[in-house]
């Protein structure tokens, strides 16, 4: 079965170059995540029409949209898709009803249809009684729905969802993800996220693409680039450290410094990782316990929910999570020397 997006967005913006391949089934969710500058909005403004592609091709449920080695290219307003904006971009003259018949109309629904198609938009999304308020009158959360039922409205075949949930406060943040991840679940299109947030993505999405300096580093469902990030960006993401060495057997020497021992053996190219809650901090070196202990100098410290985030630095940079009570008892400051340990069964190691 072809997939409703197949896409390779390459696009050339200076000395940057956007080269993504894409491909999205019918009824599937994928998240775009990276770190800015990765290439997040130019992929998404690639596939909206705001931005042609400069090689390869976009094919919309069997549509060629975008292809400049035919010189084939569809504007915006005549692409099945439906786009929510970060800052939702209502029109602020216009009532919730009419700016969900904004999209109707403009793929050519008269008025009355556009309308009536609006006010069973607006009954989904649990907004009936707000159709005649302005976006100045609607809170951060009923934008957000105006606006999906503005995307949706139109039947599209792609649904772009641009920081969707990013201007919202932590409350109606988690109420809302969990109605848009409703209409997700319901809509049989292929719907793309763009987010930096990766609750976002884990909750909302049915697979993950992870883009760096505009190439596809890692992708795959939530279990998989959890348990084997590959990258230093993925690492912090799912709040692991990463390192990559040689490894020999149960050895993986990650610095001339620092050989870990680890529980998975190997040989070759290996990647070793740990969460923060595995590395122990010790006033002196440990007698008669881990074999991966190696000295550190505290380089900051931040409160991390209950715990503290302690950033080591030495022969590998570590984050470390440690209690209050523990912070205090070891007298931890910036500067201070430690010694750090992690044993080896609290590491996972897998081939580079």
């Amino acid at each position: 079965m072809s997939p409703v997006v197949d896409a390779h967005l390459t696009v050339d913006r200076g000395a940057f170059r956007l080269d993504v391949p894409l491909r999205v089934a019918a009824g599937e969710v994928v998240a775009l995540l990276g770190p800015n500058g990765a290439g997040k909005t130019t992929a998404l403004r690639a596939l909206a029409g705001l931005q042609p592609l400069n090689a390869g091709h976009l094919v919309l449920a069997g549509r060629d949209v975008d292809r400049p080695g035919q010189r084939r290219w569809t504007p915006p307003e005549h692409r099945p898709i439906g786009v929510v904006f970060q800052d939702y971009l209502l029109f602020p003259h216009l009532n919730a009803l009419d700016n969900v018949a904004f999209g109707p109309r403009r793929h050519g629904a008269d008025r009355r249809d556009a309308r009536r198609r609006a006010a069973e938009w607006l009954e989904r999304v649990g907004l009936a009684d707000q159709a005649r308020r302005k976006p100045r009158h609607l809170s951060g959360g009923q934008a957000q729905r105006v606006a999906l039922a503005r995307a949706l409205a139109v039947d599209p075949v792609l649904l772009l969802l641009d920081e969707p949930l990013a201007a919202l406060d932590a409350r109606t943040r988690l109420d809302t993800r969990a109605e848009l991840h409703r209409h997700l679940d319901a809509h049989p299109g292929a719907a793309l996220l763009v987010t930096h947030d990766p609750l976002d993505a884990l909750v909302l999405a049915d697979r993950l693409v992870i883009i760096e300096d505009g190439r596809v580093v890692q992708e795959g469902d939530a279990a998989t680039i959890t348990a084997q990030p590959r990258t230093d960006y993925v690492a912090r993401l799912v709040g692991l450290n990463l390192y990559r060495g040689v490894a020999d057997g149960p050895a993986v020497r990650v610095d001339d410094r620092l050989t870990l021992t680890v529980a998975d053996p190997l040989h070759g190219d290996a990647f070793v990782a740990f969460p923060p809650s595995a590395v122990a901090l010790h006033p002196r070196r440990p007698d008669g316990s881990p074999r991966n202990t190696w000295p550190a100098v505290i380089a900051g410290l931040q409160r991390h929910g209950d715990n503290l985030r302690v950033q080591l630095d030495g022969p590998i940079a570590v984050a470390a999570d440690v209690t209050p009570a523990a912070a205090s008892h070891l007298d931890l400051a910036p500067g201070r020397s430690v010694w750090a340990a992690v044993k080896a069964a609290e590491t996972r190691a897998y081939p580079a």
